[in-house]
């Protein structure tokens, strides 16, 4: 029997038809690896190694507080580099800038590994950091977004959510793939961690970016875009009609996105703190997030599964408050320096968790967008939404108090920022049964 959406026989929706579904997906998933794998890689060697390269003049304290700040800077350049990213993605296509934010990314993640250290080249070496970690944070800008309005575009009206929701398996599968090189090198010896260790995770990530680019180079416009392209209706910018017309889904973007600080703070500032001051070992700390990053390889194309058979909402608010509530299980176990305790609860937090509102995210916040003007709605609203994620290891660093329960303070700020995702949620229509030509409209 063929399901329909609102009333319509899925057959006729265009992106039913499209043989690319899978390819689309494939690409999406490819290309979300390289960029998060070079996102954590930034974060974790910011946690672990950046105070010292290039900071070492401010002493542990403020070293480690402007090292983590630096992770910052890549989310404070996207909302411009939305804006351009948004606009040729709506107007040129997906495709050529999916391109583009592959080689921005790889070259400037290539030449963080080749850079001179404060003691070579004095304060030019943190300045140049800054300005490559800004190039990341470009790419990444339009990397999510564009991923996204493919993946779905070119996916059948039933699987939407599954095919959209492999942009951020991608990102599990980079947050894999950088803590095991993280694993690996950070076992080095100190002098040799320091030396050179620290440099070829980055370099690494050319040859993820040469893969990516050839499957995306071979795949085509989904026909959704390209019928709403050819049309003779008036063009206008795509962020001149967001803004006017679309400001509360911009608004609802940003508050369900500061579910993403979750990341951060696991990734970054938890992995600094549990092994700078709870003393708990780097290759546990690093060990939790290879262990979750693997789990949510499954857990996240199930969570699109479920959320194409019941709906986007229940999912995500789901996955927000379990990691309002099991943050602090999680401080609390890092604080007693217990390996089981650690992993099981990491697993509560970033698998049961946030695996579902990460996998749900894409479709959740696309769906809200018609297709002409998809890829500037998502990417704006979606990377205002993240400037709150790139500082919250800062946030995080300045709320911390000495002791055994000094983490609670940013347990509670993360739990808080969950909350208010699910809550705005609550407002978002459901649209997993509307036909992906009827969306945004």
């Amino acid at each position: 029997m063929t399901s329909t959406f609102d009333g319509r026989d899925v057959r006729a929706d265009t992106s039913v038809r499209s043989p690319h579904a899978r390819r689309a997906a494939l690409a999406s998933f490819v290309g979300s690896t390289l960029e998060y794998y070079d996102f954590f890689i930034y974060a974790s060697f910011s946690a672990l190694a950046f105070n010292t390269l290039f900071f070492p003049d401010l002493g542990s304290f403020w070293g480690t507080i402007v090292s983590m700040a630096t992770i910052g800077i890549g989310y404070v350049v996207r909302p411009l580099a939305a804006l351009v990213f948004g606009h040729f993605g709506d107007t040129l296509g997906r495709k050529r800038m999916l391109v583009v934010t592959l080689v921005m990314m790889g070259v400037a993640t290539s030449l963080i590994g080749c850079l001179p250290t404060y003691g070579a080249i004095g304060v030019a070496a943190p300045i140049l950091l800054v300005l490559l970690r800004a190039v990341q944070g470009a790419s990444a800008a339009g990397e999510s977004a564009g991923a996204a309005s493919l993946a779905l575009e070119h996916a059948p009206a039933d699987r939407r959510a599954l095919a959209a929701s492999w942009v951020n398996t991608g990102a599990a599968a980079g947050m894999l793939l950088a803590s095991l090189v993280v694993l690996v090198f950070s076992g080095l010896p100190e002098d040799a961690f320091l030396s050179w260790g620290w440099r070829i995770p980055f370099l690494l990530s050319m040859f993820v970016a040469l893969a990516g680019l050839v499957i995306r180079r071979m795949l085509p416009e989904s026909e959704v875009f390209e019928e709403a392209v050819s049309t003779d209706e008036p063009k206008e910018m795509p962020a001149k009609v967001i803004f006017r017309d679309h400001w509360p889904s911009v608004l609802r973007v940003v508050g369900c996105g500061l579910f993403a600080v979750v990341s951060t703070i696991f990734s970054a500032f938890a992995l600094s703190w549990g092994t700078h001051e709870a003393g708990v070992s780097r290759t546990v700390m690093v060990g939790a997030t290879v262990l979750t990053a693997a789990l949510a390889l499954v857990a996240q194309p199930a969570a699109g599964i479920l959320a194409d058979r019941i709906g986007r909402k229940p999912i995500f608010i789901t996955g927000n408050l379990v990691c309002a509530v099991a943050i602090s299980g999680f401080f609390w176990a890092v604080s007693q320096r217990s390996t089981a305790l650690i992993l099981i609860s990491a697993c509560v937090v970033m698998v049961a968790g946030y695996s579902l509102v990460n996998a749900v995210g894409p479709a959740l916040y696309a769906e809200m967008f018609e297709t002409r003007i998809r890829y500037s709605g998502m990417a704006i609203s979606g990377q205002l939404a993240l400037v709150a994620t790139g500082f919250a290891p800062t946030i995080a660093a300045a709320l911390v108090r000495p002791g055994p329960n000094g983490w609670i303070p940013v347990a509670v700020f993360t739990a808080c920022c969950c909350l208010v995702s699910a809550l705005t949620t609550l407002t978002v229509r459901e649209t997993y049964r509307t036909s992906t030509t009827d969306l945004g409209k």
